[in-house]
């Protein structure tokens, strides 16, 4: 089983015992990687993380601290949700201007890992504060299926012995694991 680092102290996950033993401690940034580029969560889970220095991540998170700040993060263990509301919806902030298919799927992990809580998950919301747009998502037997199959390959590129190859696209240009995968012959 894949498990987070945790603060000392502080437990990973959260239920009951039965309950973590069924999570893989697959979180919503391992999906984001995933349907980003499975290489990069290859990586990340094998402690390549040059994201630490990226202004990129720097701005999303000045945009996550400075929204919807009267909002409470939940904190899963393998998943930080940004917020929840009453009724069981999901929330999450992006820096992003356009919506992606990898944020719907961040969100219907959030929904996923909730359920496996004992929470009668009602579906989630997407917010794009930069253009003032949200997005809904759907939580039904459909998005807990793409959930679970999300979740199995994220799995399965984790534990796999080899890095998945590269993508040859412009879009890799930005991104912060462009020096390693680059570089690699």
């Amino acid at each position: 089983m894949i498990r987070p680092e945790t603060e000392p102290g502080k437990e990973a996950g959260a239920g009951t015992a039965a309950d973590r033993d069924r999570d893989d401690g697959v979180g919503g940034v391992h999906i984001k990687y995933l349907l980003h580029c499975p290489r990069q969560l290859w990586l990340y889970m094998r402690g390549y993380r040059p994201e630490a220095h990226s202004d990129l991540v720097a701005f999303g998170e000045i945009v996550d601290e400075t929204t919807y700040t009267r909002r409470r993060d939940i904190d899963l263990g393998e998943a930080k949700i940004d917020w929840v509301t009453t009724g069981a919806v999901v929330h999450e902030t992006k820096s992003s201007r356009a919506p992606s298919p990898a944020h719907e799927a961040q969100v219907r992990h959030y929904c996923l890992l909730l359920e496996r809580r004992g929470v009668s998950v009602r579906g989630g919301t997407i917010h794009y504060p930069l253009t003032r747009r949200t997005v809904d998502i759907s939580w039904d037997d459909q998005a807990r299926a793409l959930a679970l199959v999300t979740e199995s390959q994220a799995t399965e590129v984790i534990q796999a012995q080899d890095a998945p190859p590269r993508l040859e696209r412009p879009r890799c240009r930005g991104c912060s694991y462009l020096d390693y995968c680059w570089e690699q012959t």
